[in-house]
């Protein structure tokens, strides 16, 4: 990496990023441990979904046409001949002129065609165990009946390949009637942190130290995008360390190693030096975020990933999004590796770097019926600026030939997690 070397577009370099990329191999997980992980086989209904024709209302089981015709001056009086609570077997006849109490979820009847509520009975749930005065009649034959498959059959495709499980997407498989999925097997993860300068968070500090943040930001991050922590290290600048380091992670071994300092063209850039012959060290055209380093180094079972990341958080955390986030998903077989966008007014002005995209800490005003977006700290998207990212719930991605935001113009949105908290 020269400072005379051309910068490489955002775009060349992820595209090295995920050529190295390969899927890690699929495992068989009961649901109840599968959060957070990627479908890689579809989920398919076991059953239908409803089991059963059930009631959708508290009321009575009818035939429609007992009481296709009833109005309060001429009301339909039938007999009740049965009482349905919610998982009962029972499958009463209903002769012509006799009804089922019944209340909500339910199997209906085998001989009735519409449930009539309550609310459309002379007595309702207090007199309902003799007879039933219908005074509206139900507006057509299967009024407030669930069918049977209406909303999935046995086989149908719960779920696609790709999707990641949350709890709406488990509830929906185990309503289908599946314990297990097939997913992706977790990213297994190394970082490392590198600088003398870095002392654990909340020891003393002496002139020149100062608290080793990025490997909590950058283990939050590994999290959230579906993979695992395998070790947390800090290490100096001296080179052995990140020696051992490097060759402990492997052995274990990892999928990616992610590091942050040491990357960039100053006299003490640990990573430059010690994993030269592994990475490529470059510049791209991005702010934060110029130096970046990737590479790949064998392991037992495959390769390691080794993506150098700059030291200062800001830039930490943007290149964690723009490559190593991709990287991940992609391992994981996601069907998509990009955030949710959305392009937003400008809430102010700012300026931005002559020749490179920009990616600014942003956050979203919410509060007007037009939403604008607003940097998230007075000092823009200064590299150093580890306090303003607890207020970030976006970046704002400004294309590179932009010299200056003005108030009001459209900004191209990335939301990140917990973007409207």
């Amino acid at each position: 990496m020269t400072s005379h070397a051309p910068l490489r577009t955002v775009e060349e370099q992820l595209a090295d990023v995920l050529a190295a990329v390969r899927p890690l191999p699929a495992v068989r997980l009961p649901l109840t441990a599968a959060t957070g992980a990627t479908l890689r086989e579809p989920v398919r209904a076991a059953l239908d979904i409803p089991v059963f024709d059930n009631s959708a209302m508290d009321g009575f089981a009818v035939r429609f046409a007992d009481v296709a015709h009833a109005r309060p001056e001429d009301p339909a009086i039938l007999r009740v001949v049965a009482d349905l609570p919610a998982g009962t077997s029972d499958d009463p006849p209903l002769a012509p002129g006799e009804a089922a109490r019944i209340m909500t979820g339910s199997p209906v009847p085998s001989d009735a065609d519409a449930i009539v509520p309550f609310e459309d009975t002379a007595g309702g749930l207090a007199d309902s165990l003799r007879s039933a005065t219908v005074l509206r009649a139900p507006r057509a034959a299967g009024a407030f009946v669930r069918r049977a498959g209406d909303d999935l059959r046995a086989d149908d495709v719960v779920l696609e390949t790709g999707v990641v499980l949350g709890p709406l997407q488990i509830a929906a498989a185990t309503a289908a009637g599946r314990t297990h999925a097939v997913v992706s097997a977790r990213p297994r993860v190394g970082i490392v942190s590198t600088g003398s300068e870095l002392a654990p968070a909340g020891t003393p500090l002496r002139r020149g130290q100062i608290p080793e943040s990025n490997g909590v930001l950058l283990a939050g991050l590994v999290a959230a995008a579906g993979a695992e922590v395998v070790a947390q290290v800090v290490v100096d600048d001296e080179g052995e360390a990140l020696r051992n380091a490097v060759a402990a992670l492997l052995a274990a071994p990892v999928d990616a190693v992610v590091f942050s300092g040491g990357v960039s063209a100053g006299a003490f850039e640990v990573v430059r030096t010690e994993l030269a012959a592994a990475m490529t060290f470059t510049r791209v055209a991005m702010q934060p975020g110029k130096p970046q380093g990737f590479g790949t180094l064998p392991t037992p079972t495959g390769i390691a990933l080794l993506f150098g990341l700059p030291g200062n958080p800001v830039s930490a955390a943007v290149s964690f999004e723009v490559f190593v986030r991709p990287a991940l998903l992609t391992m994981q077989g996601r069907r998509t590796v990009e955030r949710a966008r959305l392009t937003l007014p400008a809430g102010t002005s700012w300026r931005t770097p002559e020749g490179r995209r920009q990616y600014l800490p942003a956050v979203i005003d919410t509060s007007a019926p037009t939403w604008t977006v607003h940097p998230a700290t007075a000092g823009g998207s200064g590299s150093h600026l580890a306090g303003g990212l607890g207020l970030a719930r976006a970046l704002a991605v400004v294309a590179a030939d932009i010299a200056e935001v003005r108030e009001g113009d459209p900004v191209l949105v990335h939301l990140l997690e917990g973007w409207d908290a």
